[in-house]
């Protein structure tokens, strides 16, 4: 059986990457994986592929252990694994409650590994990883703190876990982009801190890059010119300039 795993499936980029995944690959069943049962469920409306719906938090071990379980009973090829989960906080560190900030470490970073390493015993030769990034991924982002540095580390992860399966032919990208228009956003804004966004892009713009660029098998996806430049250009700043930029930019000291 040939399957496409999908986290943070119920909705945002999660959801752009089912519907995307559904129409470029030739798959026996699509496993989709959020909290969310009856948004899970919903998918199978606009997907060919069959959809198996796993309502786990995988914020919980329980629901890890639930899925190498799932994989040793299954026995799938996984042929591509795609890590949508995620969340974060914008606002001052100090003023955000502790559970709710090591949250977006245990579900960015913690379980995005685990995904990786219980999926691989079951991908070969062609099959590829995708982890969400951001755009705040290549640089420190005051009031954006811990989602940028749970960022920074799937794309460090991505790339060097890339290099290591080089020689299994499993292809990992990462896909950073800049500001999108989803429920994260509703989740991460409770406040004014962060009062500047200089450009939206739709989760179906990226994805369509996104897809066009796993076909030509690279490493980073970025959407849009502008956000490519400032990639690039941010190599080359002081990253204490680089802050500075941005706190002016959000009217902060």
């Amino acid at each position: 059986m040939k399957i496409a795993v999908i986290t943070g499936a119920s909705s945002g980029m999660g959801r752009e990457f089912v519907y995307a995944i559904d129409k470029e690959f030739e798959l026996d069943e699509l496993w989709v994986v959020a909290r969310r049962r009856e948004r899970l469920e919903e998918l199978q409306e606009r997907c060919r592929t069959k959809v198996r719906a796993l309502a786990w938090d995988l914020s919980d071990k329980a629901s890890l252990d639930a899925y190498k379980a799932l994989l040793e009973a299954e026995k799938p090829e996984i042929r591509v694994l795609v890590n949508a989960a995620g969340y974060g906080l914008f606002g001052t560190f100090e003023e955000m409650g502790l559970d709710e900030q090591l949250g977006i470490i245990e579900l960015n970073d913690k379980a995005l590994t685990a995904m990786c390493l219980l999926s691989l015993p079951y991908m070969k030769e062609g099959d590829d990883i995708i982890n969400l990034g951001s755009n705040s991924s290549h640089q420190p982002v005051p009031y954006i703190n811990v989602y940028a540095a749970s960022k920074a580390y799937v794309l460090s992860f991505s790339r060097s876990l890339g290099r290591e399966l080089k020689t299994r032919g499993i292809h990992v990208m990462c896909v950073c982009p800049g500001w999108i228009k989803t429920e994260f956003m509703d989740t991460a804004v409770h406040d004014d801190t962060i009062k500047y966004y200089d450009r939206w892009y739709t989760p179906q713009q990226v994805i369509e890059q996104a897809m066009k660029d796993l076909k030509k098998k690279k490493k980073l996806s970025i959407l849009g010119a502008p956000v490519r430049r400032q990639v690039r250009l941010i190599k080359f700043l002081p990253v204490d300039l680089v802050m500075d930029i941005w706190c002016k930019q959000q009217g902060k000291a």
